[in-house]
């Protein structure tokens, strides 16, 4: 089935970025206990933001990521606000009227917890005074969630509650 999205799950860098003027970001998540379960490196490209992922200690099997529209993690992460949404469009890859900028694929965490990913995300940028920019004055955050997301949910996925939490930093 053929997915209208607006990111992708990118297993090879090969976007244009010339390393002099790439905008970077970067993010270290904490679960509700406030242990650090990883780190996300986020570098403007052409095309979006790719998002480098690099979890621990999370628990195994099928869970959501989005980004949030407040730059808040204070546990149980609902500080976080909703998902990040400056078109507002409706939630999730399979709705007509979406996805959210936020909206992005499952997780899936293998059984030593650990995962290294790549994430491009088309709906969002790093530039400061863009309305999709995630380095808005209040901030955003990356969450992920107990469980998958449905794609289609209005407004979340059902994705479960919020299990870490990290907030993006120029």
């Amino acid at each position: 089935m053929l997915l209208r999205t607006a990111f992708a799950v990118a297993l090879v860098s090969t976007f244009a970025v010339t390393a002099a003027s790439a905008e970077t970001a970067k993010a270290t998540f904490k679960n509700a206990e406030g242990v650090d379960v990883g780190q996300a490196d986020l570098v403007q490209v052409t095309d979006g933001v790719l998002i480098k992922l690099a979890l621990k200690g999370l628990p195994p099997g099928g869970h959501a990521f989005h980004v949030h529209a407040v730059g808040k993690c204070e546990p149980p992460f609902t500080t976080a606000g909703g998902h990040f949404n400056p078109a507002n469009k409706k939630h999730g890859m399979m709705a007509s009227d979406g996805p959210h900028a936020g909206d992005m694929p499952n997780l899936d965490i293998p059984a030593s917890g650990e995962l290294k990913l790549e994430v491009l995300n088309t709906g969002v940028t790093l530039a400061k005074d863009a309305p999709n920019s995630l380095l808005k004055p209040d901030g955003t955050a990356l969450v992920i969630h107990a469980t998958v997301d449905d794609y289609k949910s209005d407004p979340a996925g059902n994705a479960g509650g919020r299990i870490a939490c990290a907030v993006i930093t120029p």
